[in-house]
């Protein structure tokens, strides 16, 4: 076997609960690649380890005993099986954890480590297309008139919440985004912030005026996801929004407003930090899904 080959000592992992793996340097390592060299978040490679030890699980496999040469293509088709019928996982759940799997064997075969892939052999599961869920734009004026409104509260919890709140729908960031934000993210003005995105990229957002000087009084710094999380779910909630409520929602709502303002998608790219046009085309489909809805209530024809 080629696992010898790598001999470095294996840094510690990223997560008090990953330290099992920590026994397997060809795991070890691998984690430290994704941490160091592809600049992913702590959050993320934990969840990457969590797949990994799921897997290894699913094969009776200790971390320290685990030889990655030895791993079949069916070995591979029986824990998605398994994840399908008995852990009742949705085909999109699966694909991720296959695809953090995946990952490491593509790591460990251009290391070395590996001479042969099993994953070559496997296929993601068929997923259907959802389109992103949005607040239409008349109920968004009203959210958004009723934070303006909690942005000037006595309260300093209810403050703090709303400016949340505004900030996600002003600039579109992502909640992992939001939480690492200090002072030294915003320009002097607070009219321009600095997000570092996926893979440690750095993107500039516009902000508006309004939200610029609310964020210059009222921001704070975060460290909690859950704090974050809980002010826009529950501000959603308490402002009569149904269905979904979550940050990713409110840059699903901030991308398609700027479409169907006209915005360029280029730009909306630019300004999401997504890496291909082809993450952003997807708000092309929500316009025309509200374009069709307001044909069929509006048109005469189609009412017949």
């Amino acid at each position: 076997m080629k696992n010898e080959k790598i001999s470095v000592a294996a840094p510690p992992l990223l997560g008090a609960g990953d330290t099992g793996l920590q026994a397997n340097p060809n795991i070890s390592l691998f984690l430290a690649y994704l941490a160091a060299e592809r600049r992913y978040s702590p959050l993320t490679v934990s969840g990457y380890a969590r797949d990994i030890e799921r897997f290894l699980a699913h094969l009776g496999i200790a971390p320290d005993d685990f030889r990655p040469a030895l791993v079949a293509a069916d070995d591979i088709r029986s824990w998605i099986v398994s994840m399908g019928e008995t852990e009742k996982l949705a085909p999109k759940t699966i694909n991720r954890k296959i695809s953090a799997v995946r990952s490491l064997f593509r790591w460990l075969r251009s290391t070395g480590a590996i001479e042969r892939d099993p994953f070559l052999k496997i296929r993601s599961l068929r997923t259907p297309k959802r389109l992103p869920v949005w607040i239409p734009e008349r109920q968004m004026e009203g959210v958004v008139d009723r934070v303006l409104e909690l942005c000037d509260s006595a309260d300093e919890d209810e403050r703090t919440d709303a400016t949340i709140l505004l900030l996600f729908y002003s600039s579109g960031i992502r909640l992992a985004e939001l939480v690492g934000l200090t002072r030294e993210s915003f320009s002097d003005d607070f009219r321009t912030l600095r997000v570092v995105g996926k893979g440690g990229k750095e993107r500039i957002v516009p902000l508006p005026e309004k939200t610029g000087a609310i964020l210059q009084k009222n921001f704070v710094p975060l460290t909690s996801r859950a704090r974050a999380y809980h002010a826009v779910h529950s501000g959603l909630e308490m402002m009569g929004v149904t269905g979904k409520k979550s940050p990713h929602v409110l840059r699903h709502t901030f991308a398609t407003h700027l479409l169907d303002s006209g915005a360029d998608m280029r730009q909306i790219q630019e300004l999401l930090g997504h890496s291909s046009l082809a993450a952003t085309q997807v708000y092309t489909h929500n316009s025309v899904a509200a374009l069709k809805k307001v044909y069929n209530q509006a048109h005469p024809r189609a009412k017949k």
